[in-house]
């Protein structure tokens, strides 16, 4: 089984994986050592996907709408 780089993968591919992990921990019976490791994957997995969260909150932040309520254009998320 190949593992993903966290740094490669998409915020679906994170939470997908980061579900196997709270999965098997919560299971209980990995050796003490296997559950450090899968402690140490799920944080980074976590941290990945609250940057993929928060990028696309900017995303969503930095549309602007007409006075129709229509998209007209995007503003950089450094000038909001």
């Amino acid at each position: 089984m190949t593992v993903t780089p966290v740094a490669e993968m998409t915020f679906e591919q994170a939470m997908a994986d980061l579900e196997q992990v709270v999965t098997q921990l919560e299971r209980g019976d990995v050796a003490l050592e296997d559950s450090i490791a899968l402690y140490e994957r799920g944080a980074e997995l976590k941290k990945h996907c609250e940057t993929k969260l928060k990028q696309a909150e900017e995303k969503v932040a930095a549309i602007t709408l007409d006075g129709s309520g229509q998209p007209s254009g995007v503003t950089p998320v450094e000038d909001l």
